[in-house]
């Protein structure tokens, strides 16, 4: 005979037993939201909409009302516990959650019900603040208020393994100034902590780890005390522990030690240390939870721009090791995320890494990519590339394949995962051998990056304009495809947007995507930016757009006599912009693309080189205050460098109109700075100034 279905009570229901004026059926109530709920965010969810979590903080409050009129009644600990638990339920792992237990009142409550006399009280309360702590909306704690630090030393110090569990919490969530640092160590805090590595509990040493990593971050001066010989042997005990029997240990041990070596690299620079520290975060992966889906994050923040690292971790097989889960499929989100940022990690230096990237297996890229943040294009401001990687006609096909599945991972429905595939992608791609053979400018790639350039969050439209940056440098005869799919309108489009990251970003795309273009394409981009907003761009207020849109200029202006006249159209919009921009410029960055688009100005026809001249006089009015002079003195050897190369194409001897300029620009002072400039540090200042020196000779300038 089949057992009957026991059916469990609607949250409606609940909600109304709560309150019910019978002590039992409240307590019963309490009981079951708080099972009910455990681990089910569609759950919780539900109650929340019906109110509960007001409901249970108000129990809360009014049994604590119950004790300071009572003292003592086994009904109010009940409903302290069991609301406590609740309370704790709703904020374990869900945000939304910790903000209705923050607007319900309950925080300060469950801070007051800490100093109660009932163990078990005390247990339920320290659980839920310990879940609220797991949480940013956690209300910061001022570690500066001498009453604060007593009570944290307090709960530190206490005997209960989820009080002293709490304690460390605080410290994870709300320590983040150099200061506050300063003051927990100066309070004593990190040789407590550091007992609790050597003594305490598996909860507690896990505890302390996240405290310790918390407070170490970026402070050296707090690292080289606590690692004198004042506390003991603390690091020797945090590398212990990365040994440890259990996995979250080991993570949070190599995490701590990684936070170490990367504010202070002179700690831990033992190659069997780092050795080591990469074949326990490669083991890790291997972890079904939360510590497998956290590992390739730790990975990624120990190789992150550190060469040498990363060419231990490609002999210890990490690509393969990372290949090995990607193909395995049915990923955690946040592991796909954070694997393909280990592998973006991993090629974002080493030619060597990104070919073993590139030579697995198809079953490699099963959905994932690997993307690098934007950096300045240096390598392909040269015309000349390296020779094309050779592929067999198998491997070929293999690379088909394999760019079929990097299209799947830009397409993932996880906004993390497809930010991470573009990184990955732009990684890869700052193989210039890879470039030059084309093999990422093609449909399968493009598209789905273009559609990328409307995704709805800012951080995934970045990474792929990022990615999309080092796709279309210096491929003329492939760049047709990303116009016909509608790549560069919309690229226009986002330098329109009101998010700084995007223009700049967007700015950065176009710039590139003009690199030694034909003049088609590059008056089909003008014709769709105008001056008008070009030079509107010019003068944005973010730096870094000002600088993008000044190599934009640059670009667009090379080559054919006929683009310099892009900086004359509507009365010269954007060549007074760039005079301007120049003369106020914020950094040199500004002023290095400003005077390289000057310079490609000047070396047209004698109209656009006195054009110049205006603007520079123009702008510069009393010589003590010319902007000229001030980039020749800049420390910025590049700066120098691009100044220098203008007046060299102003001069040019083969100019009607150069002994004139010549002696406008010595009166100026100009000549006399850059001849004290002859033996600047520079080998390519060097050479500009002796072009220019000897051009003023030629023209009877001793």
């Amino acid at each position: 005979m089949p057992s009957a279905t026991v059916n469990k009570p609607r949250p409606s229901e609940l909600l109304s037993r709560l309150t019910s004026a019978e002590p039992e059926v409240k307590v019963r109530a309490l009981r079951e939201v708080k099972n009910q709920i455990i681990g089910n965010r569609t759950k919780k969810l539900s109650f929340l909409k019906l109110g509960a979590v007001p409901a249970v903080a108000g129990i809360l409050a009014d049994s604590i009302d119950d004790v300071t009129e009572n003292n003592n009644c086994n009904n109010t600990n009940n409903f302290l516990v069991q609301s406590a638990a609740a309370l704790g339920s709703f904020a374990c792992g869900f945000d939304a959650g910790v903000q209705a237990v923050l607007d319900a009142g309950a925080f300060p409550n469950l801070l007051r019900l800490l100093a109660n006399p009932n163990e078990k009280v005390v247990d339920a309360v320290a659980r839920a603040l310990r879940m609220i702590y797991q949480s940013k909306l956690a209300p910061k704690y001022d570690f500066l208020q001498q009453k604060n630090m007593e009570f944290l030393i307090s709960l530190l110090n206490s005997e209960k393994e989820t009080v002293s569990g709490l304690g460390a919490s605080i410290i994870t969530r709300s320590c983040e100034t150099n200061l506050e640092q300063k003051a927990l160590f100066d309070a004593g805090i990190l040789r407590k902590l550091n007992s609790l590595l050597e003594g305490g509990s598996l909860s507690q040493r896990d505890a302390s780890l996240e405290s310790l990593a918390t407070i170490f971050r970026n402070n050296p001066e707090v690292i080289s005390k606590f690692a004198g010989p004042e506390i003991g042997r603390p690091l020797s005990s945090i590398i212990d522990l990365a040994k440890d029997r259990y996995p979250r240990t080991r993570l949070l041990a190599c995490m701590c030690l990684i936070v170490i070596r990367n504010a202070s690299p002179h700690f831990l620079q033992d190659i069997g240390i780092k050795t080591k520290l990469i074949h326990i975060l490669l083991e890790l992966l291997d972890d079904p939870g939360q510590v497998g889906d956290e590992a390739p994050f730790a990975f990624s923040s120990l190789i992150a721009q550190k060469e040498d690292l990363q060419k231990l971790a490609l002999e210890a097989n990490a690509i393969d090791k990372f290949h090995h889960h990607i193909k395995k499929g049915s990923l955690h989100p946040r592991r796909y995320e954070g694997i393909l940022l280990a592998l973006a990690d991993m090629c974002s230096k080493l030619e060597s890494c990104r070919t073993k990237f590139l030579s697995l297996q198809v079953c490699f890229f099963s959905g994932t990519n690997y993307l690098a943040q934007p950096n300045q294009v240096k390598p392909w401001s040269h015309s000349r590339l390296w020779p094309p990687m050779v592929f067999t006609q198998q491997q070929s096909l293999s690379l088909l394949q394999v760019l079929n599945l990097v299209a799947d991972a830009l397409t993932d429905y996880n906004a993390g995962v497809r930010a991470a595939a573009c990184i990955c992608l732009k990684s890869v791609t700052r193989s210039i051998q890879n470039l030059s053979a084309g093999y990422f400018m093609n449909e399968t790639i493009v598209i789905p990056l273009v559609q990328l350039f409307l995704d709805p969050s800012t951080s995934v439209q970045v990474a792929a304009l990022g990615a999309t940056s080092n796709i279309v440098v210096d491929f003329r005869t492939h760049r047709s495809i990303f116009v016909q799919c509608g790549g560069m309108k919309q690229l226009v489009q986002l330098a329109k947007s009101m998010e700084s990251s995007v223009r700049s970003n967007a700015l950065w795309a176009l710039k590139n995507f003009v690199f030694q273009a034909d003049n088609r394409l590059k008056e089909g981009v003008f014709s769709e930016l105008t001056a008008s907003f070009l030079s509107s761009l010019i003068r944005d207020p973010e730096p870094s757009v000002q600088e993008q849109a000044l190599a934009l200029v640059r670009n667009l202006v090379d080559g054919c006599i006929n683009l310099i006249e892009f900086v004359f159209a509507e009365d010269g919009l954007i060549l007074g912009a760039i005079g301007r921009q120049l003369q106020c410029a914020s950094k040199a960055e500004i002023g290095i693309q400003g005077m390289y688009a000057l310079c490609n100005v000047a070396s047209g026809n004698e109209f656009h080189r006195e054009a110049v001249m205006q603007l520079l006089f123009t702008q510069m009015g009393d010589k003590n205050q010319s902007f000229v002079v001030k980039f020749l003195q800049s420390n910025d050897s590049q700066l120098r460098t691009a100044t220098v190369w203008t007046i060299v194409n102003l001069t040019c001897p083969s100019s009607p109109g150069a002994p004139c300029r010549l002696e406008k620009l010595r009166n100026a002072g100009i000549v006399s700075q850059i001849k004290n400039m002859v033996n600047d540090p520079c080998v390519d200042v060097k050479l500009r100034v002796r072009t220019v020196l000897g051009q003023s000779m030629a023209f009877g300038d001793n």
